[in-house]
């Protein structure tokens, strides 16, 4: 059976959408250039969290972190979502704003691709 989060994490996913930070923007690009076919969804409800980037298809999650997260914290988040069947995966804003082309190739490398994204060829 499907689980539907509660109704008010659509009204804050929607309101987080609206007020997007540079390094989800840069990352938005990113996945949309690299990785199409995935087609990852942008501040997505999942359970009883907002994730920032969700590939159903794949069932991976990509979060963004600034310097407000907490280790402990999200490592009990990174266990309930994975507990639903996704891989987890975080980059730093920094790295993504910086390094974007490395974030895609750890993203490939986790995915199991034998090379990075065509475009970083």
């Amino acid at each position: 059976m499907k689980k539907h989060p509660p109704p008010i994490s659509i009204v804050r996913a929607r309101d987080l959408r609206k007020n997007a930070t540079a390094a989800e923007l840069r990352m938005q690009r990113l996945l949309k250039e690299n990785f199409a076919e995935a087609r990852f969804r942008f501040q997505v409800p999942l359970r009883h969290h907002i994730v920032d980037f969700a590939s159903h298809r794949l069932r991976v999650v990509v979060e963004i972190d600034g310097g407000q997260h907490n280790p402990e914290v999200d490592a009990r988040r990174t266990a309930n979502i994975e507990s639903e069947g996704y891989k987890v995966i975080r980059f730093w804003n920094n790295d993504v704003l910086e390094n974007g082309d490395g974030c895609m190739v750890r993203l490939g490398q986790l995915l199991g691709r034998a090379s990075p994204p065509s475009k970083l060829r």
